[in-house]
């Protein structure tokens, strides 16, 4: 697959309600920084991991986002991965998703193809099942058949998002630090 056709992906991703992903850019900073902050102030852990790295050079970081799908620009044990923000109908940054274009051994163990997470204000209001849903328009295509996809156990709002969205629970696995995540695999059709 091309780089175009993956940067090109949120208009095959359209839908979900008032919500899409949209490819980072840097015209999207004050509400990307929004919903940064709100991530930093509730104090929870902030998923996807891209998320967590500090946006203050703001250009630079978008560049690093954009650049995370070449495969040239890897750093050596990572994957190329996609990342595209959801916004809402007023322009706000309400989720994230990162998509792993392929697995290696942690990922397959418990990061999964796709990660993300809405902004803890904008929860129960079906975006994580809209951004799911728009996340696999992506893989698809990526041209994976098959998806991983993982949430913590006692997750049940993000079990809920994944079977919704086809997951069919496979296993349990036990991260180092004693974590619990549950596996599921989505099919996508050829």
């Amino acid at each position: 697959m091309r780089n175009d056709d993956i940067r090109n992906a949120e208009a095959a991703a359209s839908g979900g309600g008032d919500v899409r992903l949209v490819k980072p850019a840097v015209e999207l900073r004050a509400a990307y920084m929004d919903f940064y902050r709100e991530w930093i102030d509730s104090g929870e852990d902030i998923v996807p991991w891209v998320v967590e790295r500090d946006p203050s050079d703001f250009e630079a970081y978008v560049r690093f986002l954009l650049e995370a799908s070449e495969e040239a620009r890897v750093e050596e044990g990572w994957v190329p991965h996609s990342t595209y923000w959801l916004q809402d109908g007023d322009g706000r940054i309400v989720g994230a998703a990162n998509i792993r274009h392929r697995l290696n051994r942690k990922l397959a163990e418990s990061g999964g193809h796709i990660g993300y997470g809405v902004a803890p204000s904008q929860r129960r209001k079906g975006y994580a099942k809209a951004m799911l849903a728009q996340a696999l328009t992506v893989t698809d295509r990526l041209g994976l058949e098959e998806v991983l996809v993982i949430c913590d156990r006692g997750n049940v709002g993000s079990e809920r998002t994944i079977l919704a969205n086809g997951g069919r629970f496979d296993s349990e696995f036990t991260e180092a630090h004693g974590n619990v995540v549950r596996r599921f695999w989505i099919r996508r059709e050829p």
